[in-house]
């Protein structure tokens, strides 16, 4: 099996350009709410993984290089499901928890 690229990932690299096409580019132009509301939250999963997982390969907690197993990618959807709908909008008192982000 090939190395896991981390943040030289394809669809890492895909979902950072499409973010900031989105937060630049087309959020200020189109009034979708898609665009304004769940795009982002589509992108966070493989966003997000690539840094995680590297920075634990770097502290020892990850073994290998391989690419995320689906335990891996589960882990993550429910670790930043709860923190993005239920502890963020809860500790930042701004914000409402959307269960359809976790949908996204």
């Amino acid at each position: 099996m090939s190395r896991f690229g981390y943040a030289r990932d394809r669809l890492f690299l895909l979902a950072v350009a499409a973010y900031a096409l989105n937060r630049w580019g087309l959020k200020p132009l189109l009034p979708s709410p898609f665009l304004h509301g769940q795009f982002n939250d589509l992108l966070l999963i493989p966003a997000a993984p690539p840094l995680v997982l590297g920075l634990q390969r770097v502290l020892g907690l990850r073994q290998n290089d391989q690419p995320p197993s689906w335990t891996e990618m589960g882990m993550h959807l429910a670790v930043w499901s709860v923190i993005c709908e239920f502890v963020g909008p809860f500790l930042l008192q701004r914000g409402a928890a959307d269960p359809w982000d976790v949908v996204a």
